[in-house]
């Protein structure tokens, strides 16, 4: 599979990385001891200064451009670090989002999965032309203002809010045995580093049954 990325999009520092792994047996609890390691490994750490770490920085400078408080909305992969070293904990949804959500904790690197057998033809990365509807993740269904990035299917589904949130049209679910893994990055950011954790994601997938599709471009 192939993501467009609109030219305007990379002129405001978008990229992204992915991959699709198919065949994956989800389920519940296939990776506590990713968990509990990156738990024991962050013990201690101060979240206050994770302001000052780059990636986090870089994330928080693109959401300040695009008119998002990222005090109030933090980046995903600062929330869900946050959260590990406040409560000691992540959250448990299933083995893919697990997968996805240790990996984005220990990186900080932005990872959204989707279904792929919900997402037709290749999505694209783009500004919203206004009107468009969003059905985020235990939101109400919303219409889109002018000049949000985004990324949509060749329905027109929108399926993702760049870096920050993901539809419900796309989002896996416990019967999901096809993904698509995509990793958003901003100005600042490496691309290596991007595709690493988009890596570290199928290879944790394929150890629940999953097979690669292609390496992460």
């Amino acid at each position: 599979m192939r993501i467009v990325v609109d030219e305007r999009c990379s002129t405001m520092g978008i990229f992204i990385k992915h991959t699709e792994v198919v065949g994956i047996s989800n389920g519940f609890n296939s990776f506590e001891a990713e968990i509990r390691a990156l738990k024991e490994k962050l013990e201690g750490e101060d979240v206050e200064k994770l302001k000052d770490n780059p990636l986090v920085k870089a994330y928080r400078e693109f959401y300040w451009r695009i008119g998002i408080d990222p005090t109030k909305v933090r980046p995903s992969g600062e929330a869900l670090r946050r959260r590990i070293v406040r409560t000691g904990n992540l959250p448990r949804i299933n083995n893919i989002v697990d997968a996805g959500n240790v990996v984005s904790a220990e990186t900080l690197i932005s990872i959204g999965i989707y279904d792929l057998d919900q997402v037709k033809g290749e999505p694209k990365l783009t500004l919203s032309v206004g009107g468009e509807k969003f059905e985020g993740i235990g939101n109400k269904v919303e219409v889109l203002s002018q000049g949000i990035p985004i990324m949509i299917d060749e329905e027109g589904k929108v399926m993702h809010i760049f870096p920050y949130r993901d539809s419900i049209l796309t989002s896996v679910r416990s019967a999901t045995k096809n993904v698509l893994i995509v990793g958003g990055g901003v100005k600042g950011i490496s691309p290596s580093l991007v595709e690493e954790a988009v890596f570290r994601v199928g290879g944790l997938l394929s150890r629940i049954g999953g097979k690669i599709v292609h390496e992460v471009q």
